[in-house]
């Protein structure tokens, strides 16, 4: 007499049900799937069952929850991105086949601190535009930055921004017409609550946080970048 199959957990299945649904796109990457009391009506369980089907997915990284706003669904698609003299956003982006935007979150101007004003090569205290925001792969976030250039040099810098949605245009319009990295820094960081939202990762994810300084033909510095990329997302390729 054979022996009786086992019986697979109620949350087991819950969850190939769902695994089922993000393989065959219901949800897309990046996507909020329906609250925790939605799911649970759905399958017709307590929130208990459902959190053991959900937290399987997120081991698995399929899924990753962001404290207060639900689960997403995670994007696995790599882009790679060469860290050459010449590194520009939307390139690197559309060489992988993917749309590269930009969401501005915070144009200011004000005075450089310390280290702003050694990478600037600047008087600590003297007016530059700070520029944050996040760098998209179509609708998906691949890295959050913040840029400081020096305010002198690019009077007009804020408004071109605005118009352009472009840092490159902007400086372009603003008579850079090329530049150069000078250096690159590459350290290995884990997203916090904060970062981990904007870039829709889970917190404790990991980043490959750069620190770079890029120069104009004469070797005078221009902009000081700090960009934290998602690590699960990003293939950073060092090129000469």
């Amino acid at each position: 007499m054979s022996a009786p199959i086992p019986k697979q957990a109620l949350w087991s299945e819950i969850a190939d049900t769902l695994a089922a649904d993000l393989a065959r796109g219901a949800y897309r990457p990046g996507e909020r799937l329906p609250s925790e009391a939605e799911l649970a009506r759905r399958f017709g369980v307590n929130r208990h069952t459902l959190r053991r089907a959900l937290a399987r997915l997120t081991a698995e990284g399929k899924l990753f929850p962001r404290r207060g706003a639900g689960v997403f669904v995670a994007d696995h698609a790599m882009t790679d991105y060469p860290l050459g003299r010449r590194v520009r956003f939307s390139q690197a982006v559309s060489a992988a086949g993917q749309t590269a935007t930009r969401r501005f979150s915070r144009i200011e101007t004000r005075g450089a601190d310390a280290e702003e004003a050694q990478n600037l090569a600047l008087p600590p205290g003297t007016p530059v535009h700070v520029v944050e925001g996040v760098s998209l792969a179509d609708t998906t976030p691949l890295a959050a930055f913040r840029s400081v250039f020096p305010a002198g040099r690019f009077p007009g810098l804020p408004a071109r921004l605005g118009e352009t949605g472009s840092i490159t245009l902007a400086l372009q319009a603003e008579g850079l017409t090329d530049y150069t990295r000078a250096q690159t820094r590459i350290v290995a960081k884990v997203a916090g609550a904060a970062l981990a939202a904007r870039l829709m990762l889970a917190e404790g994810a990991p980043v490959l946080r750069t620190r770079a300084v890029n120069v104009d033909g004469t070797g005078q510095p221009v902009e000081y970048g700090t960009t934290w990329f998602a690590g699960d997302r990003v293939a950073l390729t060092v090129a000469p």
